[in-house]
């Protein structure tokens, strides 16, 4: 399988290397990333001002292209000028720090797999909660055989999957659940500071992208709440957003002279 590799914490990410390791041993990987930090970029691209790919190479034994634009941007990239032909897959991630809940409306992982899904390719978005380095070759090893089923069994045209591990090894986990994407989010909080001409300005105070334990609501069937459970989760992503059961509803009372 030809796999198309990227991420939002930057293309020298720990995450993003555990799983060049587990998937080049069996697929042709390239790697095409933001040349730096991208996180809660969401799917911004870049308009008024140049493009730049690099060659680097990432760990011994893995080189790929570092780009100065967001992860949106190195899929458009990657498909129109960098690979030689269409991948199989795309895989973004690990992200340090889950993705669930309405986070995924700020994520630049999750961006490039809906990126990868508006391309037409089958994608997958991963997270793990916290930033212990010790848990991506775990979650590396489920991802790979995660994409595997995924190629056989195939995806709905415009649809990715977006996936969370909680921040535990993958035999102490509670299991796999399918779920949908939750509406929670973590307290917004802003630090008032003065700088030393007496000027107020803000400090965020929480990074939803990178917590430590995401927030959860009262529906259990959200993905936020089995991820605090110790689950697995696994989401699936539809692009087109249209509200299809207002979609009727909206015609019947909206008048073309309205």
């Amino acid at each position: 399988m030809r796999i198309l590799l990227t991420n939002d914490d930057g293309i020298y990410a720990r995450g993003l290397r555990a799983l060049h390791r587990q998937l080049h041993r069996q697929h042709a990987v390239t790697v095409v990333a933001p040349d730096r930090e991208r996180s809660a970029i969401g799917h911004a691209i870049t308009l008024h001002q140049p493009l730049r790919a690099n060659r680097v190479e990432v760990e011994e034994g893995c080189s790929g292209w570092a780009v100065s634009g967001t992860p949106a941007d190195c899929i458009k990239l990657a498909m129109h000028e960098i690979l030689d032909g269409r991948p199989d897959m795309v895989i973004a991630g690990i992200n340090a720090g889950a993705n669930v809940g309405i986070n995924l409306n700020y994520s630049g992982t999750v961006a490039a797999a809906k990126e990868a899904a508006l391309q037409g390719l089958p994608a997958i978005a991963v997270s793990i909660c916290g930033t212990d380095h010790g848990l991506y070759a775990d979650a590396a090893a489920f991802t790979g055989r995660l994409a595997e089923r995924l190629s056989r069994r195939g995806m709905p045209a415009g649809t990715f999957l977006n996936v969370n591990f909680p921040g535990r090894p993958l035999s102490q986990t509670a299991g796999v659940r399918v779920r949908r994407q939750g509406l929670e989010s973590g307290p917004d909080r802003f630090e008032r500071r003065i700088d030393p001409r007496k000027r107020v300005y803000f400090w965020p105070g929480g990074d939803p992208a990178v917590a430590e334990e995401p927030a959860t609501d009262a529906d259990t069937d959200s993905d936020g709440v089995a991820l605090s459970a110790s689950f697995i989760t696994i989401t699936p992503i539809r692009c087109d957003m249209t509200d299809y059961d207002l979609l009727a509803e909206l015609r019947g009372w909206v008048s073309e002279r309205l």
